[in-house]
Parts: C-alpha cells; sequence; structure tokens
C-alpha cells in the first residue's frame, strides 16, 4: 500500500499495489473507505464527508497523470 498524499492529519489517498481493476485510489482515515476513480475522477464507492470528498477529488484531479502512471506500473 502506497500512501501518495495526507490531509487534514487523519485522512490519506492510498494506490494499493494489490488491487483491482478499473483503475482508483482509496480515500481512508478517519472511519471512511472511499474508491476514487482514477478516470473519471469522481467517487465509485463509499461515503465520506462532502468536504473531504470535494479536497480528495481535487488533489486526484490535480495529480491524475501521475496517478494513472502509477497505475499502470502497479497493474502493466
Amino acid at each position: 500500500m502506497s500512501t501518495k498524499y495526507r490531509f487534514r492529519e487523519k485522512y490519506r489517498i492510498q494506490l494499493r499495489e494489490k488491487d483491482h481493476p478499473p483503475p482508483h485510489v482509496h480515500l481512508t482515515g478517519g472511519g471512511v473507505d472511499v474508491m476514487l476513480s482514477l478516470e473519471t475522477v469522481q467517487v465509485m464507492t463509499g461515503r465520506a464527508p462532502p468536504l473531504i470528498i470535494k479536497e480528495a477529488l481535487a488533489w486526484v484531479a490535480a495529480h491524475q497523470a501521475q496517478l494513472l502512471e502509477d497505475w499502470k506500473r502497479c497493474y502493466p
């Protein structure tokens, strides 16, 4: 598991090395586990406070290209 970003002291965006398609990352911490699509930059599954989702999606959007490269490196 690789943490790509930490914010608000308890939340993390993670790319899990042993995961499944489609390309996504996990927003975890504070009792949440949300899957965020790397292709559409939207919530796939899970729930979290709206402001946390908004901040996480903004970060994923800003780093989408690198995250997709990382995904492809893990899942050629």
